[in-house]
């Protein structure tokens, strides 16, 4: 019964403003309420839906449930919701009526429920995996997970729906694996997270072949993207500041050097299908070349199986800027604001924040143009990042575009409330973006810290073995996404991230405050963590300033700063302390050799005497 009056009210509920007149009549009504139909038309509520078939059946069904559900809705909300006449101002006096404020979380997309897909293989692991789970379990669709052996007790295969063991580690980048796995999991569509297959053309061509979803770009822009090289051509031709360098793959050694010598030293070699600071080496003069060259080569062959190389002017001292987007298959394109994540080791982004303290309004909105421009112009769809560098002078210039989710994805979600991961999976379904750029607000600001299994004591040396306690920080504006818990197992299999620790506040200074005391909070045992190299930035009276740039910890040695500091030692038991404490005290009697009497020497014949007792 409610299945089939489910199927009715999806059938007439359509996009639009309310008929007032029916509904008003409706209000009065005095029919009893469906309470087990709630959920189902909360949902369809939740998409956006406002129009309501002349049926005055299914009408006082739903008007009767609203209102029961929402006392504070009356005529006069509902007055206001249909003056609006647009799908926003319903939703947001609904918001209202809920009790939500500006910093909840937003929907972006508007798509009908029954188009959703409705089983998702993820191609991931770790904490993006629990992150997708859960909004799938939010749209109502079934999370289908793939394993490695070592990872059969994880979280993320704990949570899901349904988990396949896809054999050892190295099989998460097995193509023709997890399509089958798709396949026998039935699944509508892949969600490739972000690292691993996330930006792999030949991953999503094999998808779409197989009538499976490829949750992310078209085949295109992942190609076109993907390749460095010719992403800068692409943008050289929009009129996009681009750092100067090759237009041309780098054949040899000889041929590196002479292309260095045009553009002139310092230069930095890239990987052309690269990301994430892999095959990448700043060169400062020839007689470095010849080694970062071939080292740039082996590491970008084994992370993205291409060894294939490209060379930029360096820029000293750059700001790293990125811009989150979200465009649609029907053309809409939009940005959501930038991340600051200039604070980097190795090319690796440790420390992000939203927005950036040197970027103005003036400045994003021309940035963000130019991000727009560029997602457009590629056919880009879904949710993705465009990077850009800025010099001293302010000068930006393009520097690559991520065809995925970020790792650091939670900071621009706390400042704008919206979820990016179910607006990528409701664009991959066929959504439609319902805001433009003008509707897009900002609301605060939030810090994130990547927290890794590394010894910053030991210059940041890879820590693995088992979590033997796991308690991270809660309260107001603090988030934390991780997989991580007590008796984890960190292994040398995979990344070192263990959580991204996000703090948001109304302004830069609360969001700081926030992120101190939420480190001082984290306890993580049994392993080493970068937590004490997370503290030291934050109480950094440059990074107070906004003072950053990606050469931030080598110009103010931080690594030197910790190495000098003593690591805060974890508090010893009653009995461990007296032991220590009787043994000082013995050595000591021992070296002065003559019979003392104190009080040690007075409690230990006392002990004794008890003893014997």
């Amino acid at each position: 019964m409610n299945k089939r009056v489910g199927t009715v009210i999806d059938k007439a509920l359509m996009p639009g403003v309310m008929l007032y007149r029916l509904l008003r009549k409706a209000v009065k009504s005095t029919k009893e309420s469906i309470p087990e139909l709630y959920d189902h038309i909360g949902g369809i509520l939740r998409q956006h839906v406002v129009l309501f078939d002349k049926d005055k059946r299914f009408i006082d069904t739903i008007v009767n449930n609203i209102i029961r559900k929402l006392p504070t809705l009356g005529e006069k909300k509902l007055t206001k919701i249909i003056s609006s006449g647009t799908k926003k101002g319903f939703f947001d006096t609904l918001n209202e009526s809920l009790g939500a404020t500006l910093g909840e979380q937003k929907e972006y997309t508007h798509i009908d429920r029954t188009k959703l897909f409705k089983r998702i293989l993820i191609a991931n692991r770790g904490e993006i995996a629990l992150r997708i789970i859960r909004a799938c379990k939010e749209l109502g669709i079934e999370s289908v997970v793939m394993y490695s052996k070592p990872e059969k007790e994880t979280l993320f295969v704990k949570f899901a729906d349904k988990a396949y063991c896809i054999g050892s580690p190295r099989d998460y980048l097995n193509i023709q694996k997890i399509i089958r796995l798709a396949k026998k999991a039935k699944a509508d569509a892949i969600h490739p997270g972000y690292g691993y297959l996330s930006e792999n053309s030949e991953f999503a061509r094999l998808c779409g072949k197989s009538g499976i979803v490829f949750i992310g770009p078209s085949i295109r822009a992942l190609s076109l993207m993907g390749n460095k090289i010719k992403a800068r051509q692409v943008i050289t031709d929009l009129g996009i500041p681009v750092i100067q360098g090759s237009t041309h793959p780098l054949i040899d050694t000889p041929d590196a050097i002479a292309f260095a010598k045009q553009l002139g030293y310092p230069v930095i070699i890239k990987a052309s299908q690269g990301g994430g600071g892999k095959g990448m080496r700043v060169v400062r003069n020839e007689s470095e070349l010849a080694k970062a060259f071939s080292s740039a080569e082996t590491e970008a062959l084994n992370a993205f199986g291409d060894k294939s190389l490209y060379m930029e002017k360096y820029i000293e001292q750059p700001r790293h800027i990125e811009f989150q987007m979200l465009a649609d298959r029907k053309g809409n394109v939009i940005h959501l604001g930038e991340r600051d994540c200039s604070i980097q080791r190795r090319h690796q982004k440790l420390i992000e924040e939203a927005p950036s303290p040197i970027v103005t309004n003036a400045m994003r909105q021309e940035i963000g143009r130019a991000a727009c421009r560029i997602a457009a112009q590629v056919g880009y769809k879904g949710a993705g990042t465009i990077e850009f560098l800025l010099d001293r002078k302010k000068n930006y210039y393009f520097m690559e575009m991520n065809a995925r989710i970020q790792v650091e994805h939670g900071i621009t979600e706390m400042i704008t409330g919206v979820d990016l991961v179910k607006e990528q999976i409701r664009i991959a379904a066929g959504g439609k973006l319902d805001l433009e750029q003008k509707d897009i607000k900002f609301n605060g600001w939030a810090i994130e810290c990547r927290i890794n299994a590394e010894d910053p004591f030991r210059g940041f040396a890879p820590s693995t073995g088992k979590i033997t306690s796991y308690l991270p920080p809660s309260g107001a504006g603090i988030r934390v996404s991780s997989h991580s818990y007590s008796g984890h197992v960190i292994s040398h299999h995979y990344d070192p991230l263990i959580a991204n620790l996000i703090c948001g506040g109304k302004n830069r200074a609360e969001a700081i405050l926030r992120m101190r005391q939420a480190l001082d909070e984290y306890i993580i045992e049994g392993i080493a963590t970068n937590i004490p190299f997370h503290k030291l930035v934050m109480h950094d009276p440059f990074f107070l300033k906004g003072k950053i740039d990606t050469h931030f910890i080598e110009e103010h040695k931080l690594v030197e700063r910790l190495g000098k500091q003593t690591a805060v030692k974890k508090r010893l038991s009653k009995e461990e302390r007296t032991l220590i404490i009787t043994t000082a005290a013995c050595k000591y009697l021992e070296r002065q050799r003559k019979p003392v009497d104190n009080n040690w020497t007075r409690a230990g014949r006392e002990e004794s005497m008890q003893n014997e007792l």
